[in-house]
């Protein structure tokens, strides 16, 4: 009991702790709830346009004919077990939002390796009921590093996000837009001090 003791602090500090404590804790809700990412731990495509440089990629997988059968994370994200799946979304979540913040993404976003990985397992898993033969005529990702195969996009190139080289390749799409985090009673108040 004595051990636990010892990590509380002086009585003094108590109160300045806690009102530190529960600012911290707020600043952390409300960065989750501003940033939408809660939206993260769904399978909504919606989710994907969280940030403007993904619009591209969405509008084009909205008029492609996977969107009738998939979505985002159908592709993007592995599904042979769910410890997996979160721990990938959270990785992968995390190292783009902190390029986003920091302003490092590239203007043409490109896959990179465990992406690309997770997609040609996707491909396979979900096209192997129509093929018997795609696994074998593609191949895993360490064949294809070593020239043993080729990725499922070396043939079927605009599938599904057709030629996307950046934000000005869809510069006319209609991505919807995101709700607004300013609550209701706000943006009243606001309207009515503008138009006084």
């Amino acid at each position: 009991m004595n051990f636990f003791k010892s990590f509380l602090p002086p009585s003094k500090w108590k109160l300045p702790l806690f009102i530190l404590t529960a600012i911290l804790l707020g600043l952390v809700f409300f960065i989750f709830y501003i940033s939408n990412a809660h939206s993260y731990l769904s399978d909504d495509p919606n989710a994907c346009i969280n940030c403007h440089i993904m619009a591209p990629q969405y509008i084009t997988w909205q008029k492609s004919s996977h969107r009738e059968w998939t979505n985002c994370n159908d592709c993007h994200v592995p599904h042979d077990y769910m410890v997996r799946k979160y721990y990938f979304k959270a990785k992968d979540g995390l190292r783009h939002a902190s390029m986003f913040t920091f302003r490092l993404e590239p203007q043409v976003i490109l896959i990179h390796d465990p992406g690309k990985s997770v997609v040609l397992e996707n491909c396979i898993r979900c096209h192997e009921k129509m093929n018997e033969n795609v696994s074998l005529l593609h191949g895993t990702l360490s064949k294809i590093k070593k020239g043993e195969g080729r990725f499922c996009w070396d043939c079927h190139r605009e599938v599904p996000h057709g030629r996307v080289n950046g934000l000005s390749s869809t510069s006319f799409a209609r991505v919807p837009l995101l709700d607004s985090p300013v609550p209701e009673w706000l943006r009243i108040k606001i309207n009515k001090e503008n138009n006084n």
